[in-house]
């Protein structure tokens, strides 16, 4: 693919609001992760809740719009200049020429939680000021985001599990190689509800404690959200420095719903595609985020296909004992991270891992340390097999 330049990015989770929060946190190798207290929630486990979303008010103009992650998302556009530099973008390109693409697993399911309490005793129904579409829908983030803008061209939300807002960033190249826009806002946007905290629960795929990727005793994962963008743009001679996307590989191996493929096929299949749309070998990867979620199938898989491509050379970690797991908005999150230690020239470890798990042979950072990484490759894999890889590098 034609690499594509990041001209602004942006995230917001457990560790703070913004890149200066992120970075300090990644330096320092703090986690965001505390015991879980939201809502009504009671399970023994620990999650990664942003702080202040329920204050964040939306313009009077788009209240039909709010919910707890439309919220999350105009709190993570309104950071690090990254909605005026959209809307630079807009008066550059015109309304009609920015795309939209983002992704979510959830959505506002809290929004129909909520309601659902309110349901009529008699006949069940919802109370009238719920409005599903703009709300629990998909694709409210993204209608959400192209009216805060007043965008009129086209929007789309990926829903495919924790691979989602990775492969925004795919769906947008394609757009951007075809000219049907100049400029794409992704990124991906989930937060915490009670069907999340208890869905994953019921699979006994949550941990009593702060989760711990690629630990020898890793258990299970913590449950976060976050909301990250990026502004993508074609551009013919980036600055020095800049950061670029030059790759994306996709794949679906469909093994089960919920477990990866024992061998990491689809993970596999996903690097591979991404290193060919790049034009790259595995020799020039400097950097992998890996998805890591910390659950003893999903760190084997992943760690087997890593192996077998990579073998022990290239430094990785996983962020989720950093960050917790934020499903839909995972990719988005790690592309950032993935932009920052590119940029800021430091490794990010893995806050909670403490055993290695010497059947993945890996050279797994537990703790950040400084490197000049030219190129990183990010991981997201998904629910059903659903698998995308994205490639970062550094304008020479």
């Amino acid at each position: 693919m034609t690499p594509l330049l990041l001209s602004a990015y942006t995230a917001t989770t457990c560790l703070g609001r913004g890149l200066a929060a992120t970075r300090a946190a990644l330096r320092d190798g703090r986690s965001g992760l505390a015991p879980c207290a939201f809502e009504s929630v009671a399970l023994d486990t620990w999650i990664g809740e942003v702080a202040a979303v329920d204050s964040e008010k939306l313009p009077e103009s788009l209240a039909i719009y709010d919910c707890r992650n439309n919220r999350l998302t105009r709190l993570g556009l309104e950071t690090d200049g990254f909605a005026d530099r959209v809307r630079a973008t807009v008066a550059r390109y015109g309304s009609d020429r920015i795309g939209v693409f983002l992704g979510t697993s959830t959505a506002g399911i809290l929004q129909t939680e909520l309601a659902y309490r309110r349901r009529d005793p008699a006949s069940g129904a919802l109370p009238d000021d719920f409005h599903y579409r703009t709300t629990h829908n998909s694709f409210s983030l993204a209608e959400f985001t192209r009216d805060y803008f007043g965008l009129t061209g086209m929007a789309m939300a990926i829903s495919t599990a924790c691979s989602s807002s990775a492969k925004v960033f795919a769906a947008a190249a394609r757009q951007l190689e075809l000219g049907s826009i100049d400029a794409a806002v992704v990124g991906g946007v989930d937060t915490l509800c009670l069907t999340t905290l208890y869905g994953f629960a019921s699979l006994q795929l949550t941990s009593a404690r702060p989760c711990r990727p690629y630990d020898s005793e890793r258990n299970g994962i913590s449950i976060g959200e976050g909301a990250a963008f990026a502004l993508l743009e074609r551009c013919d001679q980036p600055a020095a420095g800049s950061v670029l996307l030059l790759g994306a590989g996709e794949s679906s191996d469909a093994y089960h719903m919920s477990s990866p493929h024992p061998e990491g096929l689809g993970a596999r299949l996903a690097m591979e595609a991404a290193l060919r749309s790049a034009g790259l070998a595995a020799a020039d990867i400097g950097y992998i985020n890996l998805h890591g979620t910390a659950t003893p199938a999903n760190d084997a898989a992943e760690g087997k296909a890593v192996a077998a491509l990579f073998g022990d050379r290239v430094p990785c970690s996983s962020t989720k004992g950093a960050t917790g797991h934020t499903l839909g908005a995972a990719g988005a999150v790690e592309a950032v991270i993935c932009a920052l230690a590119l940029g800021d020239g430091l490794l990010p470890g893995s806050p909670g891992t403490e055993h290695l798990d010497p059947a993945i042979p890996l050279d797994y950072l537990r703790q950040a340390r400084a490197g000049r990484p030219r190129v990183a490759l990010s991981n997201s894999f998904g629910f059903g097999g659903s698998n995308c890889s994205l490639i970062f590098g550094v304008a020479p």
